[in-house]
């Protein structure tokens, strides 16, 4: 075999491997994270735990110890071309009247032009009218399911989409007799429709001294089924330094799940937030959804942190977009 001849087979090898670990990297980058932001100004402090879309700049957003049931008005611009969160302002509270259902998701029901909000306490998913009102509607989640939640762990997380007429909700962890969370669907006529198990990552602070919550945060329903599944480990070190707040972002495709079996989740996106010495970056993220498109066609994911008030001023309420790629 001549020179020029080896020389032409080892370039076409080194470059299909090049290909190959491009196009790898390529298939395995699923989103862009972006810097978070607070606005101090325009934001006052709260504990806010869920977020909904409403369309444009317009949001909804559940507060986990409001002075009474109802809801929040933003506006969160959104530069269309990066994703990068502009501004943040709120707008107004629409109260339902009542005590505070500790209401920790929220999402708009595009159908009636509605809101859904899921309470803790009361282990119900209620909707309310743009106004405020309760509707006197709600979805039909299995009582005896609820009743076994493990206390301050029930109803969490809530998304709706459109295109898939899907609600999906969840206890924040597994019952108080299972290992497993049960990920609940119901349609547009507010019944169920069918429930998957879901895994957990262990606790990355399990062997930490201090104190730790892990559990399902958020949901948020995508277009073509999957369901995004926010994952989030909150550690509070003894003296403050070294706490932090463990993010992960999963996919998964209940459609293709069999009953009974866990389902396969693909990890889109992780980020850690954390207080020490140098950085007070620290976020307790509680609501995700899917926002609005950038120009070219990419959709973005807006994230809340509930801040529980701005604790003792340490916390701030940040909020951050993640663009998916």
């Amino acid at each position: 075999m001549s020179r020029n001849r080896c020389i032409r087979i080892v370039q076409a090898v080194l470059l299909t491997i090049v290909c190959t670990v491009t196009t790898a990297a390529q298939s395995q980058r699923q989103a862009t994270l972006l810097k978070q932001r607070s606005f101090r100004h325009s934001v006052p402090a709260g504990n806010y735990s869920g977020v909904t879309y409403l369309g444009g700049n317009r949001y909804a957003v559940c507060n986990d110890k409001s002075a009474t049931a109802g809801f929040h008005l933003f506006t969160i611009d959104i530069d269309s071309l990066t994703g990068r969160i502009l501004h943040v302002s709120h707008d107004d509270f629409r109260s339902a009247g009542g005590d505070n259902r500790d209401e920790e998701g929220i999402a708009y029901f595009v159908p009636d032009g509605t809101l859904f909000v899921s309470g803790e306490s009361d282990g119900e998913v209620v909707e309310y009218a743009m106004s405020g009102e309760p509707t006197g509607r709600r979805l039909s989640v299995p009582r005896e399911l609820v009743s076994r939640a493990l206390p301050n762990r029930s109803l969490e997380a809530l998304s709706y989409n459109f295109s898939t007429a899907s609600f999906w909700t969840c206890t924040e962890s597994p019952l108080s007799d299972e290992t497993a969370l049960r990920l609940m669907r119901f349609d547009n006529t507010l019944h169920a429709g069918g429930q998957w198990l879901y895994g957990m990552d262990q606790p990355v602070a399990a062997r930490r001294k201090g104190r730790s919550v892990h559990g399902v945060a958020a949901l948020s329903a995508l277009d073509d089924g999957r369901l995004l599944v926010l994952e989030r480990e909150v550690f509070a070190a003894r003296r403050g330094i070294g706490s932090f707040v463990h993010c992960c972002i999963y996919s998964v495709l209940p459609t293709e799940a069999n009953a009974g079996q866990l389902l396969d989740k693909q990890l889109l996106a992780e980020f850690t937030t954390r207080i020490n010495l140098v950085r007070r970056s620290l976020a307790n993220y509680e609501g995700m959804c899917v926002g609005p498109r950038l120009a070219d066609g990419r959709r973005v994911l807006v994230m809340v942190c509930d801040s529980q008030n701005q604790y003792r001023g340490l916390l701030r309420d940040w909020f951050k977009t993640i663009v998916l790629d």
